[in-house]
């Protein structure tokens, strides 16, 4: 699939498809299917979501921190396999946290796990683009999450800013 990206905020009409990208990732922890209608339907204005001839092939969900109001957490990044390599999850975050910005946030905030790789260049990569700095510390241990047959990878909490419009 190859053609231009349209990034724009979603709609509960996209939701089972970012299910569906989320779960073809492999690497992120997949929600249910309502979870994504709901975001859809109730965190738009903090999400975006890239298409390619009207179907939807990457998204990225964000809430404002009802704590911090200034700090916006990426809870999940996605880009389907056909989209990748082209930069596609760096284009989003810049076009989401440029509005963002707009709207007072100061602090990208997300968590990733020590072994994800592509999410750390993605962190790393934005918060170079943005000359902001980048803190790094750790959220949640493997054992603050409930035992499963696999043990969870702690959680790093990545913290950017202060975000500014260059």
């Amino acid at each position: 699939m190859s053609g231009k990206h349209l990034i724009d905020s979603p709609t509960k009409a996209d939701g089972a498809e970012l299910w569906r990208i989320a779960r073809d990732s492999k690497k992120l922890d997949l929600n249910t299917p309502y979870a994504y209608l709901l975001w859809c339907r109730d965190f738009a204005d903090t999400s975006v979501v890239a298409k390619v001839d009207g179907r939807p092939v990457g998204f990225v969900m964000v809430y404002r921190r009802p704590a911090a109001p200034d700090a916006a957490l990426v809870w999940q990044v996605a880009v389907d396999a056909s989209q990748r390599g082209q930069g596609l999850a760096g284009k989003m975050l810049d076009q989401l946290f440029t509005s963002l910005v707009q709207q007072g946030v100061r602090y990208l905030e997300t968590t990733v796990t020590p072994d994800n790789e592509a999410s750390i260049r993605t962190f790393a990569s934005f918060a170079k683009r943005w000359h902001a700095p980048l803190e790094r510390t750790r959220l949640f241990e493997s054992a603050d999450f409930p035992v499963d047959d696999e043990p969870h990878e702690p959680e790093d909490l990545y913290r950017i800013g202060p975000l500014s419009q260059s």
